[in-house]
């Protein structure tokens, strides 16, 4: 795989941004807390790609068609979050040192990236998650030595695969889900995005997290907040 070197306008805006003391987005208050939370780590990927940059040119020019992110697909015979598309991560064990040590083995795990390559720019603060009974610390790296990634485990993974950041930004690929539970409504931020010839719906923390990000750097594109995507089932 590539090497990636130089100074990436994005990268730049990542380590100001998590230097400023780098919030969570606001949305995630609103959702209900557990009572006992057990600890978990996502790795929010970014990186250069190495192969066909997106078609799409991002209005804010620094982020470029180049800048990628990296997810993966859930398998569809989970108990938890079936099919559904997040980041790399799971919980803390036991032997991990903490949040940046869980994500960064979780993401070997789950798609065999090498550790060796990320460089940790920081973290964001932990934000609780009731619907899986985790408190989640988001790790955000920059991938300077991009390495081979796939599907380690079938029974865990679908899919893995690194999104172009401009696709997320396009607004043709932005809509909205809404989830009503028990006589209440939340409408959460969404991500139409492919892979080969798949096609994933990016929802849930995964899209709300990525579009804070987003917002928080001013990279968000104005899009159609009234559009809606059908949850997965």
């Amino acid at each position: 795989m590539t090497s990636v070197s130089g100074p990436h306008p994005a990268r730049a805006e990542l380590e100001a941004w998590l230097a400023r003391g780098a919030e969570v987005p606001a949305a995630f208050a609103e959702l209900p807390t557990s009572a006992d939370p057990r600890a978990a780590a996502v790795l929010v990927l970014f990186g250069v790609l190495d192969a066909t940059p997106s078609a799409h040119r991002p209005r804010a020019g620094r982020v470029g068609s180049d800048l990628d992110v990296l997810l993966l697909a859930r398998a569809t015979t989970l108990r938890a979050h079936p099919g559904q598309v997040a980041f790399p991560g799971g919980r803390l064990d036991p032997g991990d040192d903490g949040p940046v040590s869980a994500a960064l083995r979780e993401a070997v795990e789950e798609t065999g990236l090498d550790a060796a390559g990320v460089e940790v720019l920081g973290a964001l603060p932990e934000v609780p998650l009731a619907f899986s009974g985790h408190v989640v610390t988001p790790v955000v790296g920059w991938w300077s030595h991009p390495s081979e990634v796939g599907v380690v485990d079938a029974a865990e993974s679908a899919d893995v695969f690194r999104v172009p950041v401009a696709d997320l930004l396009n607004p043709a690929n932005r809509g909205s889900t809404v989830i009503r539970r028990d006589g209440r409504r939340w409408q959460g931020p969404a991500f139409l995005v492919r892979h080969g010839a798949r096609e994933h719906l990016v929802w849930g923390f995964t899209a709300m997290l990525l579009d804070g990000i987003f917002d928080a750097l001013a990279w968000t594109e104005p899009w159609d907040r009234l559009r809606e995507f059908a949850v997965p089932a």
